[in-house]
């Protein structure tokens, strides 16, 4: 595993950890909800994931734009999938995008990788 995922992972656990042990109950009533909203319903989690994609890039955010494509792998998503979602955010966000969009594809081809070690 990549060990710049690995770190992103391990950290993003410990610290939501931290964050939903606090005792403070707005922070757990947000992170339900955020959770809730990328679940199947009227559209499937992995619209929802590369919908929440696009945001990330537009909002110009590395964190979130890792997470997604690593919600987006699991869920199945393809590269064509991928590019067009690129694409969108691309159009929407204007050329601001662009480095976050080199960013997104370095992480993909790297998820992407791992996720073909995973199943040899």
């Amino acid at each position: 595993m990549s060990n710049n995922i690995k770190k992103f992972r391990k950290y993003r656990t410990e610290m939501n950890e931290r964050i939903l042990t606090s005792g403070f109950r707005d922070f757990n009533k947000f992170f339900a909800l955020d959770n809730k909203a990328y679940v199947d319903g009227a559209l499937p989690a992995k619209t929802k994931e590369l919908m929440g994609l696009v945001a990330s890039m537009v909002l110009r955010c590395n964190d979130c734009i890792l997470y997604h494509i690593d919600r987006c792998v699991q869920e199945g998503a393809t590269y064509q999938e991928f590019y067009e979602t690129f694409n969108i955010a691309l159009i929407v966000g204007g050329s601001i995008v662009i480095p976050h969009l080199r960013y997104a594809i370095e992480q993909l081809d790297e998820i992407m990788k791992m996720k073909e070690n995973e199943n040899e």
